[in-house]
């Protein structure tokens, strides 16, 4: 059982992406979802291995759930 504490940067290591907080701002403010319709895990930014990974997490509503509605949540605004 995994029992570490999940942060936005750690989900951005588990993306594979760079995770700083200065990566993260900088990713944000440049892959935005601007369409309300379009779903976070079918944004034309991320791998395959990317967006299986978000609606796993979704769908099972793991542990990752919560930072990945909160990365929804950034990408929209």
């Amino acid at each position: 059982m995994d029992m570490s504490v999940h942060s936005l940067n750690t989900l951005f290591d588990q993306l594979g992406l760079p995770s700083s907080d200065k990566d993260i701002e900088h990713f944000v403010s440049t892959h935005r979802l601007y369409r309300g319709g379009i779903k976070l895990t079918e944004a034309t930014f991320w791998t395959s291995a990317q967006s299986s990974f978000l609606k796993e997490s979704l769908d099972s509503d793991s542990d990752w759930s919560e930072l990945v509605d909160e990365l929804d949540s950034m990408l929209r605004h």
